[in-house]
């Protein structure tokens, strides 16, 4: 598993040496071929990840110039905002070009700046699924993950409600995140797993134990401090 990349010297931004290509490229879920520096847009809204950003056009912007070098995974959440990145992502990018995955979260809610609550009830969680596809103008996610586990709901009830929204045809893969090595095998028993995503950077060494734990398994990390970096075996 390489951890990091750099651009070569002299490299230019044509069809074939765009930097995120440079990145490298792994199978999210074995099927979406995705460059490993993917695009994180919870910083696109306002302060404390609320309301919208102070320069709406130079939010729309930054995606643009972010597909345009390359990258062709972006993660967001319904909580982001709320709802506003993902508005962001359809008004910058829809419709979307060949190849670009979309990843989003449920499972928080947002009382206000700065405060995040987990909500995993399943009605909760298919009533978010259903907003994130209208806001992105998506009939599937291509990468759906439950952004807490709940722990005042079962289990089971949270990743159930999730694999029966795969089986609809609304989720192509599912993830996790913020989990530990116990919680990832909890789930894979309930439903198979494509993605983690833990907070993970120079300063934050604490999941490094997810990190190995998922190269032995062949599952994607999304690790994240200030950039979005997806790594797999």
């Amino acid at each position: 598993m390489t951890r990091s990349s750099t651009l070569p010297a002299g490299a230019t931004t044509t069809s074939d040496t765009l930097p995120a290509a440079h990145s490298g490229t792994f199978l999210l879920g074995g099927d979406l071929p995705v460059h490993r520096l993917g695009f994180g847009a919870m910083r696109l809204t306002g302060k404390g990840i609320w309301g919208p950003p102070a320069d709406r056009a130079e939010a729309i912007a930054v995606l643009r110039r972010a597909v345009a070098l390359g990258v062709n995974l972006i993660d967001t959440a319904d909580s982001y905002g709320p709802e506003v990145s993902e508005r962001l992502i359809a008004e910058a990018l829809h419709p979307y070009p060949a190849g670009l995955v979309i990843a989003t979260k449920a499972g928080l809610l947002r009382p206000g700046p700065d405060q995040w609550t987990p909500d995993g009830r399943p009605e909760h969680l298919r009533a978010a699924l259903e907003g994130s596809l209208r806001r992105l103008k998506l009939e599937r996610v291509d990468l759906y993950q439950l952004h807490r586990i709940d722990p005042a709901v079962p289990f089971a009830d949270q990743l159930g409600t999730l694999k029966r929204l795969q089986e609809d045809g609304k989720i192509r893969h599912i993830g996790l995140s913020e989990v530990s090595v116990a919680e990832i095998e909890r789930a894979r028993k309930v439903v198979e797993i494509a993605s983690v995503q833990n907070r993970y950077g120079l300063t934050d060494r604490q999941h490094e134990a997810v990190l190995d734990h998922c190269d032995r398994e062949g599952l994607a990390v999304q690790e994240f401090e200030l950039l979005s970096i997806w790594h797999a075996s």
